[in-house]
């Protein structure tokens, strides 16, 4: 390929992207980077491992590249051998389920190859709907041959995999299911335009800042979804307070949404064309969050960098600047952001040198800030400095006419991620499942009836001719009908098929102590992986030993 000519290195360009591949994904590349057109110059490159390693090598010493796109063994190749960022396509879970349906559909034996490592959490799901699937790994593409070869001698004849899997299978006479799809080609395409943002951003103010989650908000206020009074005054609310410079408070349970207003209001603000950016404030250690806030002079402590460090203040100039979690934020930090927010100007830490910031304060917490300036662990000053405004969001528990459109809308749009059509009876389905739904007081508010809607569609796509009934929410989602009163709620046709159903999961129980095993016995790791809550995994356990 010859070289392209020296691309000058001009801050305003747009980012530069090399996207490098060698099998079917080089194609999928190539049609999805015209979307990007407008917002980076993206290169496709058709070349693997060494040969590409050497042609970039030597491109970069006269071009700029600000990152690199690949996949499977060839992004793990490049990735220790390029001194720029390479970003590492992934397929989904989804992606993977999508792909399972398919080639369940070829042949009823089915081998999935992956690299390096296996997919454990596919062996639940073999067991529960009767896959004939056989996982294999590979890390050369003679060891990929090899695999190829001995699922060939079983008698299996759909396989599974990334590209050069399937070029290999299809060359072995065998039916190739490529895996990717192409949101998760989009989505390796914007996280390598955000990793160029923060290159760029590092190279101006000398370091990179993780805490920092962007510098744009990407929602708005049609995200916050629900018509129950509680949401439609909320929505008020916040378009109210975006007219207004003032600070605002932001407190509601965990998963309720509080980013999504905090996004929002700054999006309906005349503050939208500037920076939001977001700092979770429990998550930096002490030490690290006032350099990060307030920046640093050089010299200011051992390690410093040279020239010194603009902070987040600096970096939300003439925007907002999110604070969330700002109970968790030490004392000793309250004062110095008092400070800043009584006299609009901030320090730098080792600096003498006050620099004016123009700066719109949004506040989170979920946690009881009142409670916490009785125990002295929060400043009264403080809390009223940041609650001119105060806006409280609703628990899903306290708006119970939202679950069901939101659990539909959430449901649709998790299948559609999917690739798969919801089918026509959908809606009804829903509903016919309201009672459960509603009667469960849905803890982790609306981000956890996403996450279970995601979980409903992964099964629904796997299965498309499937109804979606009460008993298969029990089955799939026990932490909402395994207690209480909802359960009460199931016709007796349900109740049965969940019964039936359950059994058969809890014979294929025994793969749990191998999970167990394989995460050392720590219950929230298992827990985690499975999907479940600890409860939910104690009473497995339970119901386990008591078979056993």
């Amino acid at each position: 390929m010859r070289p392209q000519p020296p691309i000058p290195r001009d801050s305003n360009d747009k980012p530069v992207i090399w996207t490098v591949s060698i099998s079917r994904l080089f194609d999928l590349f190539r049609d999805i980077m015209v979307e990007y057109d407008a917002s980076a110059n993206i290169e496709p490159i058709h070349m693997g491992f060494e040969e590409a390693a050497q042609h970039l090598r030597e491109r970069l010493q006269t071009e700029r590249c600000d990152a690199v796109i690949a996949a499977g063994s060839n992004g793990a190749y490049l990735k220790n051998r390029l001194p720029v960022p390479v970003v590492i396509a992934k397929a989904s879970g989804f992606d993977v389920m999508q792909a399972l349906a398919r080639a369940r559909r070829v042949s009823p034996e089915i081998g999935l190859i992956t690299y390096q490592e296996t997919m454990p959490e596919l062996v639940d799901f073999k067991n529960t709907f009767g896959f004939k699937l056989e996982q294999r790994t590979y890390v050369t593409e003679e060891d990929a041959r090899a695999q190829i070869s001995e699922l060939k001698a079983k008698g299996i004849t759909a396989i599974v995999g990334a590209g050069l899997i399937t070029d290999l299978a299809e060359e072995a006479g065998l039916t190739g299911i490529f895996m990717y799809s192409a949101e998760s080609i989009r989505q390796s395409f914007e996280d390598a335009l955000e990793i160029a943002r923060l290159t760029r951003l590092e190279s101006s103010r000398g370091r990179h800042h993780p805490a920092t989650e962007s510098l744009r908000a990407r929602h708005g206020l049609a995200d916050l979804r629900g018509e129950s009074p509680a949401m439609q005054s909320m929505r008020q609310s916040v378009m109210l307070f975006a007219r207004s410079p003032a600070t605002v408070l932001i407190q509601g349970e965990t998963g309720t949404g509080k980013e999504l207003a905090a996004q929002a209001m700054h999006k309906e603000s005349p503050r939208a064309r500037h920076p939001f950016v977001a700092v979770n404030c429990g998550a930096i250690a002490e030490s690290l969050l006032e350099s990060e806030l307030f920046g640093y002079e050089e010299g200011a402590f051992t390690g410093s960098r040279r020239g010194g460090h603009a902070g987040l203040f600096e970096a939300a100039h003439r925007g907002s600047l999110f604070l969330d979690e700002i109970g968790e934020m030490p004392l000793s930090l309250q004062t110095r952001l008092l400070r800043v927010l009584e006299e609009r100007e901030v320090v730098r830490v080792g600096g003498i040198r006050p620099i004016p910031v123009d700066v719109r304060i949004i506040s989170a917490t979920h946690c009881d800030l009142d409670a916490r300036m009785r125990e002295g662990r929060f400043r009264s000053d403080l809390f009223y400095r940041l609650a001119v405004l105060r806006l409280q969001l609703p628990p899903l528990r306290d708006r119970k006419e939202d679950v069901v459109p939101l659990a539909e809308w959430c449901l649709k749009h998790a299948l559609a991620s999917l690739g798969s059509r919801p089918h026509a009876n959908l809606h009804a389905e829903v509903r016919a499942c309201s009672k459960l739904v509603e009667q469960y007081d849905w803890p982790g508010n609306v981000r956890e009836l996403r996450n279970m809607m995601e979980r409903l569609a992964l099964f629904l796509a796997a299965e498309p001719l499937q109804a979606l009934t009460p008993g298969l929410i029990a089955t799939i989602a026990p932490e909402i009908a395994g207690t209480g009163t909802a359960m009460l709620t199931l016709s007796k046709h349900d109740h049965a098929a969940t019964t039936e159903q359950t059994s058969k999961a809890e014979l294929n129980n025994v793969s749990i102590w191998k999970i167990m095993e394989q995460f050392h016995h720590n219950r929230d790791e298992v827990a985690r992986h499975l999907g479940i809550s600890r409860t939910t995994l104690w009473r497995k356990l339970k119901r386990v030993n008591k078979v056993s």
